[in-house]
């Protein structure tokens, strides 16, 4: 099983990136995706999960209205459109499904 983000990179405050997770080796159309990420110093978070159909979405506060979460179950794939980045929103994004292993996550740098 494995996941594999990509899409991260560095953008000014109010730009925008599209981060994609590529999924093989499990059942990927059954289980939610999760988009979670961590800061320096600073636990691993939720930032945005989707059920396996793409229904049951789920938000954290502080992304509500500026990200969406999607996914092509016949692709493999999920994504996580982010727009309107702020400062805090600078880390490593990971996707994760429940049980199967981490990726190595794709790094977002929110600078001026």
């Amino acid at each position: 099983a494995h996941v594999a983000e990509s899409g991260g990179g560095v953008v000014q405050p109010g730009g925008s990136l599209r981060l994609s997770c590529a999924a093989s080796g499990f059942p990927f159309s059954t289980y939610a995706m999760t988009w979670y990420r961590q800061a320096p110093g600073k636990e691993r978070e939720l930032v945005a999960r989707i059920g396996s159909d793409g229904d049951n979405i789920f938000y954290r506060d502080s992304v509500t209205g500026r990200f969406t979460v999607s996914r092509d179950n016949a692709k493999n794939m999920v994504y996580l459109q982010m727009n309107s980045l702020k400062f805090e929103d600078t880390a490593v994004y990971y996707c994760y499904a429940g049980g199967q292993p981490w990726g190595r996550g794709t790094q977002v740098t929110v600078s001026s």
